[in-house]
């Protein structure tokens, strides 16, 4: 897969991606730090980036109006690097650098001390 990190996120996820054997850029290595969420989803469509964000409000509701996108990967808590490091490291550990993710979302997050994935279709089969 090709990864696209949000701003939001810290620059190591792009190491961890790599390491996994994905294509991983940051936004603000690709000169679209403070860019507005709306003007990020021209390159990621461009690009054919999965796009790996802590903003669910916002790229859910992006997402939900593209009709094909090459999917989401939404870190819902807020924590500190290292555990947004460990939380993505885990997912690819389920995901071969050939897997599609399209018109996919996937959620991590924590309930106590263990991650939780959640997968669903975006938009969804009945839109």
């Amino acid at each position: 897969m090709k990864f696209l990190i949000d701003e939001c996120l810290h620059t190591s996820l792009v190491a961890v991606a790599e390491a996994h054997g994905h294509e991983a850029r940051h936004v603000n290595w690709i000169g679209l730090s403070g860019e507005k969420d709306w003007d990020l989803m021209p390159r990621i469509r461009a690009d054919d980036f999965t796009f790996v964000t802590n903003n669910a409000r916002d790229f859910r509701r992006l997402y939900g109006r593209e009709p094909l996108h090459a999917g989401l990967v939404i870190v819902v808590p807020q924590v500190v690097p290292e555990l947004q490091r460990d939380l993505f490291e885990s997912l690819l550990g389920d995901l071969a650098p050939d897997d599609l993710l399209i018109n996919e979302v996937i959620e991590i997050d924590l309930d106590g001390d263990e991650m939780t994935v959640t997968r669903y279709e975006l938009p969804g089969a009945e839109s």
